[in-house]
């Protein structure tokens, strides 16, 4: 009896524990019929917990109610676009169906169009078709309303403006607010000071369907041991420091059919090349003035307005392929693909691969991590001066959103200084997170240096409690955007293209093109092997050569599994006919 009783007390005391111990919340603990918030996102763990936990205390503190943040993690972006546009296709089916409406076999195609124009019949359709295409179209663009059909989710939270804008375009998104009706001090101050831009550099921060809630730049992370291990004494602090032979099978690379975040990386390496062949061709003080008058021309992609000498444009295009080229020595270089983005920096850390493209806060806090705090540790990250955009992860409110009102409150908590605060704080400092470091950038102007008294007061104000100091040239994003500035029109049209490109050329004939860059550098590098170098580096050829122009509409001329077959063919047979020639060319053979 005794023991059973002295059992018992040793259970209720361990029971006890938790809560003689926990930590007050802030917030009376939710129950059944408070507010929910149903959220999917490509976010980690230790963002989604600061952040429900910031949302819950907020909100409570505000309406009197804490919310429950149901997460949907179901992977990186382009399972999150796959996920959202089958759930809406199915939900508008049922709908419409028990409209009493037949549903069509290209009804998805239909509902989803990003280039449908409701106003102009296509010139050869037929009226009675166009009429119910229309009217189908009209009605999911028109109907937001989760009574009708929803997704069941409410908001989509991270990602990048180009996924952002993918899914406006498609119709997943609408407006939080009207343009009037945004609530004061999220994006400028009561004297008109902007806290959150539309966008800077050729970059869009914000738009009427979503709005930036962090910045992130892209750069390189490396492993000082390894690096000399392959005997590099420079560090790469610059794209093209990648492509270096001495790297060969070290790197660590992330597939960007998996990571939008990575995909926009690569991106920018083309983009970078594109500047340096114009500058190079002595047209750097000129670009603004081309670009201008090419974009009021209107003119078909490629051609120029007579103004414009056609030796710019080839030197753009000249660059493009370049950067095309660029980007398959660095994968030439890698020791892998993963589909996780955040696996490069920890890898660098721990010595497995040499180095490799991280998204700068993934950099930055595996270093910091890896290093121990010390400055002179192995892990080392750094954006490329002039070499990486600033873009933007935004909130996004999804049609039809069952809680939306609990939903615009999350966008405005995210969009507040209370909110942001989540991004930069050190843990404990009040107002910022409880467990987890996130050491992002916030996007909040009044967070950076700035000649507006006000918003350098608030900067002050923040520095005291920020992980980083946001004021440091390296660490300013403000003025990191300053200094690239991104042209959309040199890059942007191939955003899908370059991740499938990327895929066939770099991933699915990756052993052949490792196999043939090996035998190029055992032959005494690419100076030595100038025929097999051409062999390696030739661009798709089937169904057409791919160059700038063609390469805008190729998508929607072709199949694009047929295209990732095609060139991913042809990318195999001449990587093997480079693997034979690099030894030929080594022994003096013609």
């Amino acid at each position: 009896m005794i023991r059973n009783v002295s059992i018992l007390l040793v259970l209720a005391t361990i029971v006890a524990l938790p809560f003689a111990f926990r930590r007050e919340t802030g917030v009376r603990e939710w129950k059944p019929g408070d507010p929910v918030l149903v959220a999917i996102t490509p976010m980690n763990e230790a963002i989604r917990y600061e952040f429900a936990r910031g949302f819950s205390r907020w909100h409570a503190a505000k309406y009197g109610a804490p919310v429950k943040v149901d997460w949907r993690n179901i992977g990186g972006t382009s399972e999150i676009a796959r996920y959202l546009t089958s759930e809406f296709v199915s939900a508008f089916r049922a709908w419409w169906v028990g409209q009493g409406h037949p549903w069509r076999g290209d009804g998805a195609a239909i509902i989803l169009n990003k280039s449908f124009d409701p106003a102009n019949k296509p010139a050869g359709m037929d009226d009675a078709d166009w009429q119910r295409q229309r009217e189908m179209y009209l009605a999911f663009r028109n109907t937001d309303d989760s009574k009708e059909f929803s997704s069941q989710i409410d908001v989509y939270f991270g990602g990048g403006a180009f996924d952002a804008d993918n899914a406006a375009k498609q119709g997943l998104l609408v407006p939080a607010w009207g343009p009037d009706e945004i609530p004061a001090g999220l994006v400028a101050t009561a004297t008109g000071a902007e806290l959150i831009p539309e966008g800077m550099s050729g970059e869009t921060w914000r738009a009427p369907t979503f709005y930036g809630t962090t910045l992130s730049t892209f750069g390189i992370c490396w492993n000082r041991d390894r690096m000399r291990a392959q005997g590099i004494e420079r560090t790469p602090d610059q794209w093209e420091d990648l492509a270096d032979p001495r790297w060969f099978g070290t790197l660590g690379l992330a597939d960007p059919t998996k990571s939008g975040s990575i995909a926009k990386a690569f991106e920018t390496i083309v983009q970078v090349q594109c500047r340096r062949a114009v500058a190079a061709a002595g047209f750097g003080p000129m670009v603004d003035e081309y670009e201008a008058k090419i974009a009021a021309a209107k003119l078909p992609a490629g051609q120029l307005p007579a103004d414009v000498p056609a030796e710019y444009q080839q030197a753009v295009e000249a660059g493009w392929a370049n950067g095309l080229r660029l980007l398959q020595l660095i994968g030439a270089n890698a020791r892998y693909f993963t589909d996780s983005a955040s696996k490069v920096p920890l890898d660098v850390g721990m010595g497995n691969a040499a180095a490799g493209l991280a998204i700068d806060f993934y950099g930055r806090f595996e270093a910091q991590v890896s290093n121990g705090g010390r400055e002179d540790g192995a892990m080392a990250y750094a954006t490329p001066r002039g070499g990486s955009g600033v873009s933007a992860d935004p909130i996004s409110l999804l049609r039809g959103a069952p809680h939306r009102e609990t939903a615009r409150r999350f966008i405005e908590f995210l969009l507040s200084e209370d909110g942001q605060k989540l991004w930069c704080y050190r843990v404990g400092e009040p107002g910022g997170p409880e467990k987890y470091a996130l050491q992002r950038f916030p996007i909040r102007r009044d967070f950076y240096p700035s000649d507006d008294p006000d918003l350098q007061a608030a900067c002050e104000r923040h520095r005291a409690h920020t992980t980083d100091d946001l004021g440091a040239p390296t660490m300013d994003v403000y003025r990191l955007a300053a200094e690239y500035v991104y042209r959309p029109r040199w890059t942007a049209g191939y955003y899908g293209l370059l991740r499938d490109l990327v895929r066939a050329m770099c991933l699915d004939s990756g052993q052949e093109l490792r196999a043939a860059w090996g035998a190029i550098i055992a032959a005494g590098g690419p100076a030595v092997c100038p025929r097999a170098m051409q062999a390696l580096q030739r661009l798709p050829q089937v169904p057409e050569p791919l160059t700038w122009p063609a390469g805008l509409t190729m998508s929607k001329r072709f199949d694009r599994l047929d295209l990732l077959r095609e060139w991913t063919v042809q990318y195999r047979a001449q990587y093997a006919e480079a693997a034979l020639l690099a030894p030929e060319e080594a022994d003096g053979r013609p």
